[in-house]
């Protein structure tokens, strides 16, 4: 039958296609639609279906319909109360638009039919057979499909109209039905057909298996919903209204908010499993929920963001602390150097110095600085290593060491951790602390700190650790192999004027609640007061007394006496009572037998009166003033020296055998140790065996040698700022520590009288007075 070309009215479908010999019904709701059906229903009821390329076009002009449809006959057509038409269609033969009559108000276009190109018979029999099986089979799996369908289909002879009506029922996009459409020749209709049937049962397949597997997880889940809901059904009812199941959900909400890292999560969740299956009443489920407890609370990713700013926090460091300029620099370059690496790793900084000269403020303003969390932990007195690396789960009360309570109260990674006092760390019976710290400590081994109560490795690389210490001799070598030392000395008393201006008394008047113009302190009687009711490296006591002028004050001031209190010179003692100390605690006169040493201790420099008297004996030594035996030795060196030199010395070479001879230390209840009071020692000694007095504003440090050498001294820094305390002015040192001299304050440095020597011939020529005398 050849094709002919027909006027009829369009209907554009939307997300809907009919086949040739389909019937089916359509709701109609457009005004152009409806009146192609009238224009249908008026002529020989035959209507042109074709589809649209877009679904969501409204108003389709031609452009948006394919050019390929079905030419359908409108068997009924019903008018519903909402306005749509519904029609019941049947198809009667494919058709191409020709071109469009009128578009304005209904859609007429000229249609030219397609006839079907037939194949050979015998290959489209056998494409007929293998798509009846192929449907078979995909009916099995979509379960869409009735076998009503499949029987009503399997009868169908002609392999064109076979190839439509199973079109009509597969679920395929639109774009595929489109294509089967317009396809002209059945046997390439029929050959596209089965890839479509075939790769839809490949799809259904894989969808049964993943609902399969869906069904049987949510069998699972709704069996354990259903027995949760059954256990707390049935602790509601026994009073337990917050049982164990609603701690465990709030467990799992906290672990999955946690960040965890992929190995801690798995271990947090194989721990949680254990705590569901552990009765409660149980001691273990209290282990176990601890343990959870403390990993959800450690951060393991939340980080603060480094603001390093050199400007910032130089200007930060100068507001906080005053003077310290060689400590401040040393700081600013060790931040400089981590920005330029934008790394943590280098070495530990470790801040040496008296109580009160600012150290662990220092370590604070440093945090500030780099906008990062602080922390600090006082290692004063661990002696169990268990305090650094916690205890074993199994223990009763077991809990993390301090070092990960300190993350823990950090909250971030990457905090500032000071590690305050770490030279007062001991060892016991139950281990090494200080060797626990040298994993801390190392850049190459902190990344995976393992803490016994933890279990899992922690990462502390990203720890910005600071420690302080007192005394360096007693930081374990180990660990002082990874700081570096940064050295405070201490104050000169024109800074601590400043800091107590400054910091101090402001400070003071805020926690006494007083305003600046009630409490006043003149320069003068600020000198006073850390000249004669101080006598301290740092400011910690200064800062005492200036919170008792304070409290004198307020009491003043409420009791109406006055409404300003003036602290000077003359009334300061008749507020703070009499002085504590005689400033300038050097000897009023030159003293036979007395010399003043200089010492370094962990409270900063200090003078050392050493004393020698000589009566008649045996030649016994007596050493008194609780003396370590480093000045034992010290004393011993000397008194051999001058043995061996007694004819030069102009002393009695017998008189080890017909004096005894006594050394005395002062304060003898207080231990007095270290290496640099031999010259001190051996010039009293001189001094009493020759008669020659030593002179009052002369002290000294350093160690002698048998043959009269002396040997170079640490803390000359502290030492030199305790003889200006003292009111010493000229200061004895090895030729060695010359280089040392500049590291004094010049405040300090320009009042005092340095004099290097290499031996004590050296010494005794500067220290003693008069001529030598025969004893």
């Amino acid at each position: 039958m050849p094709n002919i070309s027909i006027e009829l009215p369009l209907l554009p479908l939307r997300g809907v296609l009919v086949f040739p010999s389909m019937v089916m019904h359509l709701d109609v709701g457009r005004d152009k639609s409806i009146a192609a059906l009238e224009k249908a229903m008026m002529g020989d009821e035959r209507i042109f279906l074709v589809a649209q390329k877009t679904v969501a076009q409204s108003e389709p002009t031609p452009e948006d319909i394919y050019r390929v449809g079905t030419v359908a006959k409108v068997k009924q057509m019903l008018k519903l109360p909402n306005g749509t038409v519904r029609v019941l269609v049947e198809g009667i033969e494919r058709g191409e638009i020709i071109r469009y009559l009128e578009e304005t108000d209904i859609f007429i276009a000229e249609v030219q039919t397609i006839q079907d190109i037939a194949g050979n018979a015998y290959e489209d029999e056998a494409m007929k057979r293998s798509l009846l099986r192929q449907f078979e089979q995909y009916i099995d799996v979509s379960r869409k499909i009735t076998k009503e369908t499949y029987a009503s289909v399997a009868d169908i002879e002609e392999p064109s109209r076979l190839a439509d009506m199973i079109a009509s029922h597969l679920t395929v996009n639109m774009k595929d039905k489109q294509d089967l459409l317009e396809t002209e020749h059945t046997t390439e209709r029929l050959r596209k057909l089965l890839k479509l049937i075939s790769n839809e049962k490949k799809v259904l397949d894989l969808e049964k298996k993943i609902g399969d597997r869906v069904k049987t997880s949510m069998e699972q889940t709704q069996k354990e919903y259903y027995l949760r809901e059954q256990m707390k059904a049935i602790q509601k009812e026994l009073g337990d209204k917050d049982g164990k199941l609603s701690e465990i959900d709030r467990l799992q909400e906290k672990i999955d908010k946690a960040n965890m890292p992929d190995r801690i999560y798995q271990a947090a969740m194989k721990e949680l499993k254990r705590y569901e299956q552990v009765p409660k009443s149980s001691a273990e489920s209290n282990i176990i929920y601890n343990y959870l407890d403390w990993l959800i609370s450690l951060p393991w990713t939340a980080e603060t963001e480094d603001n390093i700013d050199i400007d910032r926090a130089e200007t930060i460091l100068d507001e906080d602390h005053y003077g310290l300029k060689k400590v401040k620099e040393r700081i600013l370059e060790y931040l400089a150097v981590k920005k330029l690496t934008e790394t943590i790793k280098g070495p530990i900084l470790c801040l040496v110095g008296p109580p009160g000269v600012g150290k662990t403020s220092l370590a604070r303003s440093i945090a500030t600085s780099i906008n990062r969390k602080f922390v600090r932990m006082s290692l004063g007195g661990v002696r169990d290593e268990a305090e650094i690396r916690g205890h074993r789960r199994t223990y009763i009360g077991a809990m993390p060491g301090r070092v990960i309570q300190g993350m823990k109260k950090a909250k971030t990674v990457n905090p500032v951790f000071l590690l305050d006092e770490i030279d007062k760390m001991a060892n016991d019976f139950r281990g090494d602390p200080s060797a626990a710290m040298l994993e801390v400590l190392d850049p190459e081994q902190n990344n995976t700190f393992s803490d016994h109560f933890i279990e899992e490795p922690y990462d502390l690389s990203n720890v910005m650790f600071i420690a302080t210490a007192n005394y360096v001799n007693h930081i374990p070598a180990p660990l002082l192999d990874r700081m570096e030392l940064i050295s405070i000395a201490g104050y000169t008393e024109v800074e601590k004027r400043h800091i107590a201006q400054e910091h101090l008394l402001p400070k003071q008047l805020k926690e006494n609640g007083l305003s600046k113009g009630q409490l006043q302190i003149r320069d003068d009687a600020f000198m006073q007061l850390i000249r004669t009711y101080t006598r301290e490296a740092g400011v910690r006591n200064l800062e005492r007394q200036i919170a008792t002028l304070c409290r004198k004050a307020a009491r003043v001031i409420i009791s109406g006496e006055k409404k300003r209190v003036v602290v000077t010179v003359n009334n300061l003692e008749d507020i703070l009572g009499k002085p504590l100390y005689r400033y300038g605690r050097m000897e009023e006169e030159d003293q036979i037998g007395t010399a003043t040493g200089l010492a370094y201790t962990a409270a900063g420099g200090d003078t050392l009166a050493i004393e020698v008297s000589h009566y008649p004996g045996k030649g016994k030594l007596t050493l008194t003033g609780k003396l370590g035996d480093v000045m034992q030795e010290s004393a011993q060196a000397a008194f051999s020296y001058i043995r061996s030199r007694a004819d030069e010395l102009n002393i009695d070479p017998d008189f080890y055998e017909q004096y005894d001879i006594h050394i005395h230390v002062p304060e003898g209840a207080t231990p007095k140790d270290g290496p640099s009071a031999g010259i001190t020692i051996a010039t009293a000694l001189v001094s009493s065996l020759t008669g020659r007095a030593v002179k009052k504003e002369v002290g000294m440090t350093g160690e002698i040698t048998l043959r009269g050498r002396v040997l170079p001294i640490g803390g000359l820094k502290e030492k030199s700022l305790s003889a200006h305390r003292a009111g010493i002015t000229t200061i004895i040192l090895p030729e060695d520590n010359k280089k040392d001299i500049e590291d004094i304050p010049e405040s300090v440095r320009s009042e005092l009288t340095f004099i290097p020597v290499q031996h004590l011939d050296d010494v005794l020529k500067v220290a003693l007075v008069g001529k030598n005398n025969e004893n």
